[in-house]
């Protein structure tokens, strides 16, 4: 694609971008036997995602994607879905991960002073990286040390252990299902197998500590883990998720709170390093509102940071980290005044729907951050089009930790250095559960003064 370009469409979704060209964004379409119903139409989306009666809930996971994120909050549904929400929603609550500014800065300090010195050593005060890979790096470091504390570093082999679930899980993906594949000895079967016994038994270890200082009255901690472990003690202490749900939810936001930022960080370094105007402006308000780099960065400063804010959202309609979301139906439904049989795939996408001219505008297919001017709920013609961590009860747990880790690793970047896009990077977003860029993202940093 040329770099200008942010219509990823055809690309991930070349059959959509057809058919809705013949059919309009309302359509049906089969996968074998199953009818799947696009969702291109914004009232209809609402409803999908709002709806509280459980008319339309989440399609089971492949025993590949369970392996790699567990059955937490995403893969739940039901009365589950209330109990497990319950034990997490206080670890993600604001005040307590506004507590974990200083973890998330302190682990994006060390890349950034690794670039610098790199930067430094150069004749020409300049360095080339791949952000992408460090990215991944930085942010499964991040949720290691916020999630697990004091045992990140086997918090970091868990993250190595689902890397390689994921690449995995990916394989998989368009497999057909044949019932009890799962259970056949396959070499992909065996070793997701290993990997997932390596994955439980390194949890285990981890909660059976926290649950034995506990005991000793030193308390559950004050990191992911403890906050959830200590809800999930309830108020009679007797618990309200079991070992291997408390596990699951660890699966979940360990993928979910590494994979996902480090690819909006990485889209967000590509919108800045080809909109040199947008860079100056948020190293502006960077250095204006948080200071120089040898000030600490802290939560209120970062909330601060209207622009850095707007570009973020901004980059997660183009480059959203996930840009179909399915439903399913569990009776005859009308739907905006489609009649929907009980066992519909309702298929809402993402991407399309945010590049919508009639909600976003005739420069939807435009990277202009000031359309967040007045907030996410203003952005569009229609409210809340933005969709990418989702809507109503079920939306992201995780976003409010997701847009801090960014902020503040964006924040420590720009007050250090200006960067372009690499000559030799090749735009060509790919679909790897997540969106990612095909070839990498080499990114030029060249040391700015403090």
């Amino acid at each position: 694609m040329d770099r200008g370009s942010h219509d990823i469409v055809p690309r991930v979704m070349p059959h959509l971008r057809a058919w809705t060209s013949l059919y309009g964004r309302v359509f049906l379409w089969w996968q074998g036997p199953r009818p799947v119903l696009c969702v291109g139409d914004y009232d209809m989306a609402k409803r999908v995602f709002t709806d509280k009666s459980g008319l339309y809930v989440k399609q089971g996971a492949p025993p590949a994607i369970v392996a790699l994120m567990g059955r937490g909050l995403p893969l739940i549904k039901g009365d589950d879905w209330a109990r497990h929400r319950r034990v997490v929603h206080p670890a993600f609550a604001m005040d307590k991960i506004k507590m974990m500014t200083g973890a998330m800065a302190a682990c994006a300090g060390e890349v950034v002073r690794a670039w610098e010195a790199r930067a430094a050593a150069a004749a020409s005060g300049e360095v080339t990286v791949e952000v992408g890979r460090q990215f991944s790096e930085l942010t499964a470091d991040v949720i290691s040390h916020t999630a697990f504390g004091s045992s990140y570093r086997r918090g970091k082999e868990v993250f190595l252990a689902q890397r390689e679930l994921q690449f995995i899980a990916f394989a998989s993906f368009n497999n057909v299902r044949v019932p009890g594949m799962q259970y056949v000895p396959t070499k992909a079967n065996v070793r997701r197998w290993q990997l997932e016994r390596k994955v439980r038994s390194t949890l285990v270890a981890i909660i059976n500590e926290r649950l034995a200082a506990a005991k000793e009255a030193r308390g559950y901690g004050t990191d992911l883990l403890g906050l959830m472990l200590e809800a999930n003690a309830g108020d009679g202490g007797q618990r309200i998720m079991s070992m291997d749900e408390v596990i699951d939810e660890c699966k979940t936001f360990f993928f979910a709170g590494h994979e996902t930022t480090a690819h909006l960080l990485t889209w967000a370094m590509f919108l800045l390093g080809t909109h040199p105007e947008w860079q100056r402006r948020l190293r502006e308000e960077v250095l204006r509102e948080c200071g120089g780099a040898e000030v600490p960065l802290h939560g209120d400063a970062l909330n601060k940071l209207k622009l850095v804010t707007m570009v973020l959202y901004e980059t997660l309609r183009l480059y959203a980290p996930v840009n179909v979301v399915t439903r399913l139906a569990t009776a005859d439904a009308d739907l905006s005044g489609v009649k929907v049989p009980k066992g519909t795939v309702l298929s809402a996408p993402f991407a399309i729907l945010h590049r919508d001219e009639e909600a976003w505008g005739a420069d939807a297919g435009e990277f202009n951050p000031f359309r967040f001017r007045d907030g996410v709920g203003r952005a569009a013609s229609y409210p809340n089009a933005l969709l990418s961590f989702s809507l109503g009860p079920r939306s992201c747990i995780g976003q409010g930790f997701a847009m801090l880790e960014a902020k503040a690793t964006l924040a420590l970047i720009l007050r250090r250095f200006a960067f372009d896009v690499a000559p030799e990077y090749v735009h060509a977003p790919a679909e790897f559960l997540t969106l990612q860029p095909l070839h990498g993202m080499p990114v030029v940093l060249k040391l700015v003064c403090p």
